[in-house]
């Protein structure tokens, strides 16, 4: 299967799940990190091939603490069926899109949970808002975070954003997992 570069896909009991992640927009009034990576290093003895850097955390001690803010979104191919009880309120497992909502809030407080080398932050706002745009059988999912720190929120908009979707799918595969 060919896909965009945007999209994954995964491939479970037969079904198929295609997740398309829209461009993010990150918004900050810091400055960008300055900086040169360097892919491999070497120790210097002739005999020794490269290794890939060893995992760190990037220090951001020298940065001014700004304002940070970042919006991701998804989108849901939720297929006719789901549409129609998601818009009727009728799925099993209860409210979708308050629960979805309030997955993605708790995914972006605990994304340095999930992804080792991000930062815990401080977070002072987390906003996920799902819509159902029954008409061509989607569902929109945006996040926005924000901060004042030291490094960017971008990861836990997108950490809150995708959850919210996997949420969305974990409440209605019974209904249908074409989603």
């Amino acid at each position: 299967m060919n896909l965009p570069a945007s999209c994954f896909h995964l491939a479970r009991s037969g079904a198929a799940v295609t997740c398309r992640i829209r461009r993010a927009a990150f918004i900050s009034e810091g400055p960008w990190p300055v900086g040169r990576r360097v892919p491999f290093s070497t120790s210097g003895s002739s005999s020794d091939k490269a290794r890939p850097l060893s995992p760190q955390m990037v220090d951001v001690s020298a940065k001014q603490a700004s304002r940070r803010q970042a919006r991701a979104g998804c989108t849901v191919l939720v297929g006719p069926e789901v549409a129609k009880a998601l818009a009727a309120g009728t799925v099993a497992k209860g409210d979708v899109f308050t629960v979805s909502e309030v997955a993605g809030i708790m995914a972006a407080k605990k994304t340095p949970d999930i992804l080792p080398l991000c930062h815990p932050l401080p977070l002072t706002r987390a906003k996920v808002k799902c819509h159902l745009d029954e008409a061509n059988c989607l569902v929109e999912v945006e996040a926005e975070v924000s901060c004042d720190g030291q490094t960017g929120v971008e990861m836990e908009s997108l950490t809150a954003a995708s959850t919210a979707a996997l949420c969305i799918y974990d409440m209605c595969k019974p209904i249908s997992k074409g989603i």
